[in-house]
């Protein structure tokens, strides 16, 4: 593979950013440069010479600029094959000169969707031309240089200086791969809008999902596992991986993990008082809500002090002095708030390897995917709501309004621990956590365990329903006041008598959050 060199540039492009400096070192090596609307118009407002699309093609731009560069002339010149007898002679033939270098960048389908544009506007922002001469150059990247992102222009005229305005196979061949990756990340966001925004499909027949990577970490759930993280092409759910991180090492797969699961179960008290989370191997060890920050941080730790040793702490408030102190005291991997005080940056600073990000509370909303040998499973988020005046309470004994609080916050955090899973809180403060047992009894026992004399008068929630009787006797020998649950099994006639014969509320959402 040799080098090319440019004779002729056509250059498209919806983002005008570096365009003006690559068209002059263009014209520095004697480049033809043709181009379309406001692109040429651009270039010539900069002192170059360029040739209208119209000149080469013979045709005028029309159609609103719909059908501009759909011509022979173009992808003749960009598809044929110069080493080829045949295609040189139909060139000849036809009056058909080659193209060097193509510099598209597509119509902006993506932004204009989300300034929540009319249809029309969004159809007229499909971009066609663009991602045809894209495809032709990149599929004949032995030839011919195409270039999709103002980021290489950079690159691309280090090239053209170093080779006397030339460029090598390599880099034509990358350039290429390039190429495909924006075309099919740009067809994935339009086959989106119309399956989910305009069809109103929950699951279409095709879904398309691309990303760009953002960074490779450190390693992945294991030393010896590479890992790296990607983003969504178009518009996204924005949460840790959009967090700008203030100081640490970078974060690592399960710091990502860990923190994910922190900001998630946090978002769920979108708006509501001080809540602090902590989470430890992707569930939460501690969670509480207060009056102030530093008692809901107090009393999260307090849940199990141990667990937290080494998690992530998630807080839905500025930090201060006063929260940064209490939270240097034990080792803590990442600490995550939506702002920090200057003092209390300053001290959460003199631990070097604690990773501080600045975060907002993600919206939630995005379709939940997870890789399996051979496929792609793919849900729905699971909103957890609380609308304790409508759950309905089973028992002879009815809860106080204090009690259906805490039976609000012991069934959020319960969503967010692996199944099986029991919860337990008083005074809005997990005070026992059982979670990711085979079988509920051990939730139970371990969450009771857990509480050890704070679960007398507590609220317990269960992701799912008790199977039987054994799991509410076992919480009413502890002092649990309150069990909710999600009830649906055969033998709910059961349980309902164990909480009678105990004296304590049951209250039934029929609803359930396993998370596996």
């Amino acid at each position: 593979m040799t080098d090319v060199k440019i004779k002729r540039a056509l250059l498209s492009v919806s983002d005008k950013a570096g365009l003006i400096d690559l068209g002059r070192a263009l014209a520095r090596h004697g480049v033809d440069l043709v181009s379309t609307g406001g692109t040429a118009k651009s270039l010539r407002d900069a002192g170059l010479d360029v040739r209208d699309i119209s000149d080469l093609t013979g045709f005028p731009e029309m159609m609103d600029g719909r059908v501009k560069t759909l011509h022979p002339k173009v992808h003749g010149g960009l598809l044929a094959v110069r080493d080829n007898a045949e295609h040189v002679a139909a060139m000849q033939a036809h009056d058909i000169g080659a193209i060097d270098l193509v510099v598209v960048n597509l119509y902006p389908f993506a932004q204009t969707v989300a300034k929540g544009a009319s249809r029309d506007e969004i159809i007229e922002n499909i971009d066609i031309g663009g991602p045809s001469m894209v495809r032709s150059a990149a599929k004949n990247h032995e030839f011919v240089a195409i270039v999709t992102d103002p980021a290489d222009y950079a690159e691309l005229i280090a090239a053209l200086d170093e080779k006397g305005g030339a460029t090598d196979y390599a880099f034509r061949r990358r350039l290429a791969a390039k190429a495909y990756s924006a075309t099919a990340a740009y067809d994935a966001m339009i086959s989106q809008w119309f399956a989910f925004a305009d069809l109103g499909q929950s699951f279409p027949d095709m879904l398309a999902v691309t990303a760009k990577r953002k960074e490779e970490l450190r390693y992945g759930e294991n030393p010896h596992q590479q890992a790296a993280l990607y983003i969504p092409n178009g518009p996204h759910v924005h949460g840790i991986a959009q967090a700008e991180q203030l100081q640490g090492k970078e974060l690592s797969y399960n710091n990502y993990n860990d923190a994910d699961a922190a900001l998630e179960l946090l978002s769920e008290f979108r708006g509501g008082p001080p809540t602090v989370v902590i989470v430890k191997h992707a569930n939460p060890c501690g969670l509480a809500v207060a009056e102030n920050i530093e008692t809901a941080y107090e009393r999260a730790l307090a849940c199990d002090p141990i667990s937290a040793f080494g998690g992530v702490v998630a807080l839905n408030q500025l930090v201060n002095l006063s929260v940064a102190e209490q939270v240097i005291e034990i080792f803590t991997e990442v600490v995550i708030a939506p702002a920090f005080m200057p003092d209390a940056l300053e001290l959460l600073q003199t631990k070097k390897n604690l990773r501080i990000i600045v975060a907002e509370q993600p919206t939630g909303g995005q379709l939940h995917m997870r890789s399996i040998d051979g496929g792609l499973l793919v849900q729905e988020s699971d909103v957890v709501e609380t609308p304790v005046d409508s759950w309905r309470v089973v028992s002879v004994a009815t809860p106080t309004k204090a009690q259906l609080a805490d039976a609000a916050v012991a069934w959020i955090a319960c969503a967010s621990v692996s199944s099986n899973a029991i919860t337990l809180v008083r005074d809005g403060q997990t005070v026992g956590i059982g979670g990711g047992q085979q079988n509920r009894v051990d939730a139970t026992r371990l969450a009771c365990e857990r509480a050890g004399e704070r679960a007398h008068g507590a609220v317990a929630a269960s992701d799912a329903f008790f199977p039987f009787r054994d799991g509410p006797d076992m919480l009413a020998r502890h002092g649990v006041a309150v069990v909710v649950q999600p009830g649906g099994s055969q033998r709910d006639e059961e349980s309902i008598a164990s909480a009678n014969e105990h004296g304590i509320v049951m209250i039934f959402t029929d609803i359930r959050h396993f998370k596996h």
